[in-house]
């Protein structure tokens, strides 16, 4: 008998857990119950809708209005009290929410849930086209969450819900364990990514909200940018972030705000930014128009560290407040750099001096250990990939953030053939996949994650696909040093 006998109970509570995240991500809208539409006519008031609501047991209606088709919930019915105007004398139009989100029956399930997270929502329509014809159904949270056992809502709903830190703290640990479930079970990387990206800013958001004044909220922009703002980053490795203030905007006790907001997310697990690249250091902390001329020294300026920070912040995502703030100072990117051709090529070159001598690139580590028996995939892989994909949306003025979305807008506006960026979105994938395997054993070893991998420790699968993907990245240098024009720089 074996002297440490497993819990039972924890093994079982882990199985159910995994069985009910695989149910999450391999299945399809169409498979969760869905309520029938309920629908009526905008001119009603809000007393006889609620009175039809509370007859037929339910908690929203959709709502015709000549060609457009609305939403009505309770949450609308709780703002339209806060009115001047009497319930029974207000038409439901006029609270209703129009064009509501929606997806396609044949969606995966977790598209709705990353759904219902990103925009703080509790259902979405279920429709298969753009007429009133095309309406399936309506998904609600909470069938949602009936179908995967009330589990994996479960920590968008506890950070959401998060009174103290404390309680906050509890829900963002609680991702690291989902990455580890997911991975076992086979769940692809870009779903585990996205998911995980989009609880992280459910977590970032609400610490936000409990730590900052609301006038603070209502005049800044809170962002995250690198990985995180790409939503590819899965184990927690280090924060990115900012603040971009409204001009003319003062807050008292701002430094220690922002103090406290890198101290409790250093608490929660997510390490401090060797470089800095915080909303508690001066230089990301910044009024809009102050800002703009950072940007402007980083591109036409001496810093050395320019590049850098450009490069972090074009994949700048907003996760709270005023996103106005953000797309003004994004939009000041490309102005400076109207007709500036040959700063695209500098801008892009550093796919191929990344292992060079006196640049801001040869920061990260290369080839380490006795005959490259240790590889840095970040330095070999992902960031040539990455940086390289970034310097072409650039260019081209795309706006997406992650890769592969990158790459799907370069085709879409005939910048680069189809096959080619299929190429790169799967060795992309490949290689975060095989960083997130590396980054679970090194935890597992109690050692913290990074970006050496041991080659010992992987299969021969596993090294023949590393070998073609890293081989698909030296070719897309090439590709970009012909696109460029990198021997005439």
């Amino acid at each position: 008998m074996s002297p440490n006998p497993p819990d039972t109970g924890r093994v079982s509570s882990l199985g159910r857990e995994r069985r009910e995240f695989v149910s999450l991500m391999t299945s399809r809208v169409r498979d969760v119950f869905l309520r029938k539409p309920f629908y009526v006519d905008g001119s009603m008031d809000l007393v006889s809708l609620c009175r039809a609501l509370s007859e037929r047991g339910l908690s929203e209606a959709l709502v015709r209005d000549g060609a457009r088709i609305g939403i009505f919930t309770t949450t609308d019915l709780r703002d339209a009290l806060l009115g001047e105007t009497p319930p029974a004398r207000l038409p439901v139009r006029e609270v209703a929410t129009f064009e509501p989100w929606s997806v396609h029956p044949d969606a995966e399930l977790f598209e709705a849930l990353i759904l219902m997270l990103r925009h703080r929502i509790h259902r979405v329509l279920v429709r298969e086209g753009t007429d009133e014809a095309g309406i399936v159904g309506v998904l609600g949270q909470l069938d949602l969450m009936a179908f995967v056992a009330n589990h994996s809502h479960l920590i968008a709903l506890e950070a959401e819900q998060a009174t103290s830190l404390d309680e906050l703290k509890a829900a963002a640990r609680q991702i690291d364990s989902l990455v580890g479930v997911l991975d076992a079970d086979g769940v692809r990387v870009e779903v585990i990514a996205a998911l995980v990206g989009e609880l992280n800013r459910q977590v970032f958001r609400r610490l936000w909200e409990m730590l900052a004044p609301e006038d603070l909220r209502t005049h800044s922009c809170l962002v995250v940018m690198g990985s995180e703002g790409r939503g590819e980053q899965i184990i927690k490795t280090d924060q990115d972030n900012a603040l971009l203030l409204a001009d003319g905007f003062t807050c008292d006790g701002l430094d220690d705000i922002t103090a406290r907001f890198t101290a409790a997310l250093i608490d929660f697990g997510y390490p401090p930014c060797p470089g800095g690249i915080m909303l508690s250091r001066p230089l990301w902390c910044q009024t809009v128009s102050a800002f703009k001329e950072t940007l402007r020294q980083w591109i036409h300026g001496g810093d050395r560290d320019g590049p850098m920070n450009l490069a972090i912040f074009l994949d700048a995502a907003p996760v709270a407040g005023d996103a106005a703030l953000l797309k003004a100072a994004r939009d000041h990117v490309d102005f400076l750099m109207m007709n500036d051709a040959g700063y695209f090529a500098r801008f892009a070159q550093a796919v191929e001096r990344f292992g060079e001598g006196g640049g801001w690139w040869t920061r990260l580590p290369g080839l380490t250990g006795r005959a490259g028996a240790e590889i840095d995939i970040k330095k070999l892989g992902i960031f040539p990939l990455v940086h390289g994909v970034r310097a072409l949306a650039l260019e081209h003025r795309i706006g997406a953030l992650g890769t592969a979305d990158r790459l799907q807008a370069l085709v879409a506006t005939g910048h680069m053939e189809a096959s080619f960026a299929r190429d790169l979105t799967d060795a992309l994938r490949l290689l975060i996949s095989l960083k997130l395997a590396n980054n679970l054993r090194q935890i597992a070893d109690g050692r913290p994650p990074g970006n050496a991998i041991r080659l010992t420790d992987l299969g021969t699968l596993e090294r023949q696909t590393l070998k073609e993907a890293l081989a698909i990245v030296r070719g897309f240098k090439q590709w970009l040093s012909r696109h460029y024009r990198f021997d005439a720089l």
